[in-house]
């Protein structure tokens, strides 16, 4: 199975060895902006930086660039959009708000509860909590006969094709 990951870059250098086997493993390696501001507060200029600073971080570890961006609370207006450094942005459609409640059962009962065909799912990896949910997830969904992919993956698998600036929450 695999997963996207949103990287906020300027923890990307203390994660190093994470960020790069994530990248061997073949997941989907995201831009979550340099230092995870509001975009939507920024100039066009500033929001290029947040993009560009952690593209740069991420490709000196991995050698690639990330194919998707992920814009801090799904803030996203025109300007965000047409700076996109190319990537299609990637919200989601199930929220499990594990970033505040630090519940591992609680975040489990949200997506097994509310998952569906297509889905996208927000977790966080910086939390105990939600890796301790993510081991009981899985193999639930495994057993539901849900196939875990990447956000691409899973565009593709639906004839969806991303776009640069397009701004995506299901498929």
């Amino acid at each position: 199975m695999k997963a996207t990951f949103f990287m906020i870059g300027m923890e990307v250098e203390k994660y190093a060895d994470a960020v790069k086997r994530e990248h061997d493993m073949g997941m989907e390696q995201g831009n979550h902006t340099w230092d995870h501001k509001t975009l939507t507060h920024l100039t066009p200029p500033d929001i290029a930086k947040e993009i560009t600073s952690t593209n740069d971080v991420i490709r000196s570890i991995t050698g690639q660039n990330p194919t998707v961006f992920r814009p801090p609370g799904g803030g996203t207006n025109a300007n965000v959009q047409a700076t996109s450094q190319g990537m299609p942005l990637i919200l989601w459609n199930i929220d499990t708000v594990d970033w505040e409640t630090r519940d591992a059962q609680n975040t489990y009962n949200i997506v097994m509860n509310e998952v569906g065909d297509g889905d996208i799912i927000l977790m966080h990896e910086i939390y105990d909590s939600s890796y301790d949910a993510a081991c009981m997830i899985i193999p639930d969904l495994l057993r539901r006969g849900y196939q875990l992919v990447t956000v691409s993956e899973l565009a593709k698998l639906k004839g969806v094709d991303l776009k640069a600036g397009g701004v995506y929450s299901y498929f």
